[in-house]
This record gives C-alpha cells, sequence and structure tokens, in this order.
C-alpha cells in the first residue's frame, strides 16, 4: 500500500576519449573507475566484487538458460580480473559493465533516495572526469548520463525492484507491459533521431524505445525485452523476487526520476495484492512502444485486447485511478506516508499538464525539457531535425561535467523543479543510505577497508587476522544492517576480529 520498497538503480554512462574516436573503451572505462578508487583509498583488487550468489541465467519463469546457449554478455557472474571493480562507502559498486562504467546505487526504500544516491552517481562520475583530466600521460574523458551514442549503440539505466517471490510472474508481465508502453511518456529522457541507428530525422520521447524487440526474455543487450526475467534476487530467494527493469531512460530531471520509480512502485505493489482492477492488455505493444516513443505530440494510441484505443496519457491516468482506489481502500494516511502521497500528487499534476500541454511540463520532466531547448535552436536558427547541430545539442545535454552539460546550466538557473538539495547529494556521495544493508556494507568499507577481500549486495567478505580462511558476513535481508539495527556494534568495534564477535553474539 506504498511507494516504499527496497529498490536501487544501475546506470551505465556513455564515454568518449577526447580527439581519439577510436579509442579503447574498456580500457577508458577502467581508468574512471580507478581514478576515483585510487583517489578514496578504495582499491579495486582488493574490496572488489563477490560473485558467489549471482545467478543471471536463472529465469522467472521456472527454468535456467544453459551457459552454452547464453551470450557472453549474459554471463556476468564470471570475474574478469582485467576489469576494474569496486565497493564504495556509500554503499554503491562502482565497475566497468559492456565497456562503459557503470555507477549502482546503493538499496535504498524511497523514490527520493533513488534520486539521492542516483545523483550522487554523477558526482562520482565527474570527480574521475577531473581526475583522468589533471592526470599528466592520460587523455581527457568525457561521460554523458544517456543511453544512446546515436549511432546505434545502447546502454542501460536498470531499475530493481525488491518483490514477493509469490506473486505469479505471469501477473507481472500482465500489467507491467502496459504500464512499461505509456511510462515513457512521463520518464522519457528524450532523444533526436528515429531508429536504433537514428537514420530518420525527427524527436522522440525515450532514448531506449528503439532497442526493445520484443515483450518478455532474459537477455538485456540483445533482443531487449520489455520485461526482463533474470531471477536474481540477492536476497532470501524463498521470500524474494527482484524485478529488473531494463526499459527505463537515464533521468536527469527529480520529478522524473521520483515517478518513474514511485510509479513503478505503486503498479507492482497493486500486482503483488491483486488489486490493479483493470486490464490494460495490449495487442502489439512493442510496435506500440516505437510509435509512442516516435510521437512528442502524445497523439499516438495503444489499441487494448478489449478494442479500445488509448494514448500513453490515458492508460497513464488508468492506471492513477486504480491506485487511488487501491490506496483509499486501504486508508492510505498522507500525513503517515508522505512519500506515497508526494508520488500521488506529483503523477497527478503530470498526467494534467500533459494533457493540456506538454510544453509546460519543462521543469518537471527531461524530455520535455530537452525538446524546449531543441525547439528554441531550431526557431533561432532554423535548423531541421537532420541538421547535426541538433544531434550535438542532445549529447552535450548530458554531459556530466556543469560547465558543459546543458541540463546543468537549466538547473543552476532554476529552470527545473529540485526534489533533493544538492548538500544531501554530497553527502550521499560518501554516506550510505541509513535504513538497508547498505549502511553496513559501506561503514565496513569506510572502517575496514583494508580488512575486506570482497563484497556483493548480499555479503561482506572479510579476511581477518589470525585465520586461514575467509570470513562470509551474508546479508540476505536488505532491511537488517541498517544502522538502527547494527550501528551500536559498529561504534564499539574498533577491529574486525571484534565486529566478528559482536555480530554473532547478536545473532546467537
Amino acid at each position: 500500500m506504498t511507494v516504499r520498497r527496497v529498490m536501487g538503480i544501475e546506470t551505465e554512462y556513455g564515454i568518449s576519449v577526447a580527439g581519439d574516436p577510436t579509442a579503447n573503451a574498456m580500457i577508458a572505462s577502467g581508468q574512471v573507475v580507478n581514478a576515483y578508487a585510487s583517489s578514496h583509498g578504495v582499491r579495486s583488487g582488493r574490496a572488489g566484487w563477490d560473485y558467489a550468489d549471482e545467478a543471471p541465467l536463472r529465469d522467472a519463469r521456472g527454468f535456467e538458460m544453459g551457459r552454452g546457449e547464453a551470450d557472453p554478455s549474459q554471463l556476468t557472474d564470471i570475474e574478469d580480473p582485467t576489469l576494474a571493480n569496486v565497493v564504495l562507502t556509500n554503499g554503491a559498486r562502482l565497475y566497468v559493465d559492456h565497456a562503459h562504467p557503470e555507477y549502482s546505487s546503493p538499496e535504498v526504500t524511497t523514490p527520493r533516495g533513488i534520486v539521492t544516491w542516483d545523483r550522487a552517481g554523477e558526482m562520482v562520475m565527474l570527480e574521475s572526469v577531473r581526475r583522468l583530466a589533471a592526470t599528466p600521460g592520460l587523455a581527457a574523458v568525457n561521460l554523458y548520463k544517456n543511453n544512446t551514442d546515436g549511432k546505434g549503440a545502447s546502454y542501460g539505466t536498470h531499475e530493481n525492484y525488491l518483490m514477493r517471490r509469490e506473486t505469479p510472474f505471469a501477473e507481472v508481465v500482465k500489467h507491467l507491459i502496459p504500464f512499461f508502453v505509456a511510462r515513457q511518456a512521463v520518464c522519457g529522457s528524450g532523444r533526436v533521431g528515429i531508429g536504433q541507428d537514428s537514420r530518420t530525422a525527427g524527436f522522440q520521447l525515450s532514448q531506449r524505445a528503439d532497442f526493445f524487440e520484443v515483450e518478455v526474455g532474459l537477455e538485456t543487450t540483445l533482443k531487449r525485452p520489455i520485461i526482463n526475467t533474470r531471477d536474481e534476487p540477492h536476497a532470501v530467494a524463498e521470500l524474494y523476487r527482484r524485478l529488473h527493469v531494463i526499459i527505463g531512460d537515464a533521468n536527469h530531471c527529480d520529478v522524473a526520476n521520483v515517478l518513474k520509480t514511485g510509479m513503478t512502485s505503486l503498479v507492482l505493489a497493486m500486482v503483488e495484492d491483486g488489486c490493479v482492477g483493470l486490464d490494460l492488455t495490449m495487442v502489439k505493444p512493442v510496435a506500440t512502444l516505437h510509435a509512442i516513443s516516435h510521437d512528442p505530440t502524445l497523439r499516438a494510441t495503444a489499441t487494448l485486447r478489449d478494442g479500445r484505443t488509448l494514448t500513453a496519457v490515458q492508460v497513464l491516468w488508468e492506471y492513477f485511478g486504480a491506485a487511488q482506489s487501491y490506496l483509499r481502500d486501504r486508508g492510505h494516511d498522507p500525513l503517515e506516508d508522505p512519500d506515497t502521497e508526494e508520488v500521488m500528487t506529483l503523477w497527478e499534476q503530470v498526467l494534467t499538464k500533459l494533457e493540456t500541454d506538454p510544453s509546460s511540463c519543462g521543469a518537471e520532466l527531461d524530455w520535455v525539457a530537452k525538446l524546449n531547448l531543441l525547439e528554441s535552436y531550431r526557431d533561432r536558427d532554423g535548423l531541421a531535425w537532420t541538421d547535426p547541430r541538433l544531434r550535438a545539442i542532445d549529447i552535450q545535454w548530458s554531459d556530466v561535467r556543469p560547465e558543459k552539460g546543458l541540463f546543468h546550466r537549466l538547473r543552476e538557473r532554476g529552470r527545473v523543479t529540485t526534489l533533493v538539495d544538492a548538500a544531501a547529494v554530497a553527502r550521499a556521495v560518501t554516506e550510505p543510505p541509513e535504513d538497508t544493508r547498505a549502511w553496513f556494507r559501506g561503514k565496513c568499507l569506510e572502517k575496514f577497508a583494508p580488512q575486506i577481500a570482497a563484497a556483493s549486495w548480499d555479503s561482506v567478505i572479510f579476511d581477518v587476522p589470525g585465520r586461514h580462511a575467509l570470513q562470509r558476513v551474508p546479508m540476505l535481508e536488505p532491511l537488517r544492517g541498517t544502522k538502527a539495527h547494527v550501528g551500536e556494534i559498529m561504534d564499539r568495534s574498533p577491529d574486525v576480529t571484534t565486529l566478528l564477535r559482536e555480530l554473532d553474539a547478536a545473532a546467537g
């Protein structure tokens, strides 16, 4: 009955090396990760990633793909010692993924938490860029918080939501496919060019939509599905499933990011409780996904199985109405649950504005803010959508450097709505969330980094002086390991030996 749940977000950043379009992206990405890690006392060869519990080929539909059948890009449970891979003191993971530097946020429990630690990732990447630029002998690297290079390559922004294992996955598929098809009207980040390689001129809502080809599937880098079926909970498998959402864009606008995760969490709550109360099954969801993205007037319609035709905004109104009824029937109290109230308020406000005048959402939504800026250049200079300057503006929009990134300039001028202030983001660069297991992971990295051999979402592995075997501390319950749960133990533990002894005593 709430937007609150354990969730996180992963962003692969676009990368370029100044003056060298043929540069090796994997090497450059490794330099990005190491530049940050080395400046903060975290060595990629030490506090690396624990792959023991990874299972990327396990499918939510009840089977596991054979390793011989899988594309190599799916085998994310194989450690590559040549790639930089570190855990940060804020509980996040920073590593090289498919030739891109990726920042995976720590686990949070609210949409505002997503915004806070996602923007902290932008600060991490910015520091890496600045350090590399100041390092003699290394070429300057630029990073972009976007999802395509405009030439046919796409890289992801993935969301993760912890959900109840008992929920039939068929219900997830049924209700979330139409929601994800329509959701881009609110949380698309906008893109110059139509088609995977941008061969058709124009502007569209989403950077990722054209790269999706099927409705349901296990893959993430080929034959991309609207619903990803990877069943890798990083938690107690008997109780939880992790919904791995690969269809979102990288958002800069706080409102869009809050709505992306908040709306999704609420729809998922309704699915878990069997209370969606409507059937919006679409006849051709993949084709409809593309058509909606290609029409920034928001007039494109989806044909439903029951014969109705609805625009993306109308589909989202249907889900909004269902969420209103769901919350009302369960006695939702806005004072007791301000996070849910904020999402519902913003959801209604944004849909109302999109329905009457989409261009009025420039302060809230990425695609609208970007389109408004592009149209101003088009009007001023008489530019057609085929003009390469517009594609350059599209890329520059997402540059992580404040002095270069066009979105940053809009925010500095007060042209976009800010929900999380810069001070909170700055704290989140080094501090973990206090209300999930990320707090324990991050504080261990801060206090005991030399004794940590590896870590993952659900474990920390210590190399304890005097012990021959490595000591694993499991963290399968994401809401344990919080500051409230183990803060006092951490405070009174001057070393790892004491910490492990105190944890054993508390557990026993």
